[in-house]
């Protein structure tokens, strides 16, 4: 399982999410405190968004561990954003270490990252990629199931007509959907761990998603207002808001993302909390 990080507000440097806070994330990809393993070391990458420059999103990805990368800490003291993503990874066993690999994937205005893992990947791979279309299946580059499912929600986005937060909402769900359906169809019924994070750089979701009786998902928590003013949770603001696999600082402000549920990010606006599932059903009603 991997750790990851999604911020949106006004910019801040990067190094504001990735190596200040007391348990940043490059903290976390030596010592994270809620895996059993603490090392998460085969990776890492920063999408980040430039709208002065540019409609697409930068990413800087690489396969050296976060914790001994110079370029990363050089890049974060000086690189400024309003919508950053930052991923640091530990391999499934099967699916190999290079950049091809390595998190937030990018299609367009878009980016996506994921800790989990899909239940049985390897069976319904082939009966995954046959579901989507042309456009999405292109966008595969490598060969971790994070980027097939990143394919899942191209193939929902394109042919989802909404816009804004929703949008990004109602993909996701569908594809989470989508993805269990074929490993109950196809995996032997395996659990499927689906932490994932897509945004346009305005709009943001983060799902906390397992279907494992018998664990809860993956660690999940949000944060409303700066991190580095204690309890400025308290002033209601949501100019700022932080999503995270982990706690980065000590404040009590930070609150867990319940179990099976998708957090839904508009600028400026609270965070909206809502069942997995519920959109999808919803969308086929």
């Amino acid at each position: 399982m991997c750790r990851f990080t999604l911020y949106l507000g006004p910019p801040v440097r990067l190094s504001s999410l990735l190596i200040d806070p007391a348990h940043s994330l490059i903290r976390q990809s030596t010592n994270s405190h809620e895996r059993e393993e603490p090392l998460n070391g085969d990776g890492f990458g920063v999408g980040w968004y430039a709208p002065e420059f540019s409609g697409e999103p930068a990413v800087f990805r690489s396969i050296t561990p976060a914790w001994n990368n110079r370029n990363l800490h050089n890049l974060s003291r000086v690189v400024a954003s309003s919508c950053v993503l930052a991923h640091v990874r530990a391999a499934t066993q099967w699916s190999g270490v290079n950049e091809a690999n390595c998190h937030p994937f990018r299609y367009g205005k878009y980016l996506c990252m994921h800790n989990g893992d899909i239940g049985n990947f390897r069976n319904i791979r082939r009966r995954l990629l046959e579901s989507v279309c042309d456009e999405a299946f292109s966008n595969v580059f490598g060969s971790t199931d994070s980027e097939h499912i990143f394919a899942v929600i191209i193939d929902e986005l394109l042919k989802n007509q909404m816009s804004g937060s929703m949008k990004l909402a109602v993909a996701l769900d569908s594809a989470i959907q989508r993805v269990v359906a074929l490993v109950e169809q196809y995996g032997d019924k395996e659990p499927s761990y689906l932490n994932v994070a897509v945004t346009d750089g305005e709009n943001a979701v983060i799902s906390r998603y397992n279907n494992d009786k018998e664990h809860p998902p993956e660690s999940l928590y949000y944060y409303c207002g700066d991190l580095y003013e204690p309890g400025s949770h308290g002033q209601l603001s949501y100019d700022e808001v932080v999503v995270s696999s982990e706690k980065l600082t000590h404040d009590s402000g930070w609150q867990p993302v319940p179990p099976n549920h998708l957090i839904i990010l508009s600028r400026g606006q609270s965070p909206v909390l809502v069942p997995c599932g519920d959109l999808h059903q919803k969308r086929a009603a």
